[in-house]
């Protein structure tokens, strides 16, 4: 841990958060531990519980049609205190272990606007 701000390295090179928090799903301040797969994306929602929906636009081949469509995948996040990520923010996501029924990922890093 940091002495000034009281980060944990999370394994991952990624910006710590300026501002501390205490929340217990926080990779940086909590219990929470971070592991597997890295995503990044758009912030579309956000809820009341620290539940944030991320978006980002893929796209498959169509075999037969020999095209490319456009799909779009969605996940749901918890956003830490200290993050506090807002709507149109990009964002990257990594998986941890379930947090709910729905959420299995949390922000590490918020970048800029879209």
């Amino acid at each position: 841990m940091d002495k000034e701000n009281k980060t944990k390295n999370i394994g991952v090179d990624v910006k710590a958060p300026s501002r501390t928090c205490n929340d217990r799903n926080c990779p940086f301040h909590g219990s929470l531990r971070v592991r597997g797969r890295i995503f990044t994306g758009t912030l579309i929602r956000k809820d009341l519980n620290n539940t944030a929906t991320i978006e980002w636009p893929r796209v498959a081949y169509l075999q037969k049609f020999e095209r490319y469509e456009k799909k779009r995948s969605r996940v749901k996040a918890h956003n830490p205190d200290c993050i506090n990520a807002e709507v149109n923010d990009k964002v990257t996501i990594m998986e941890t272990r379930p947090i709910s029924k729905t959420k299995s990922f949390v922000i590490i890093e918020k970048g800029e606007k879209e």
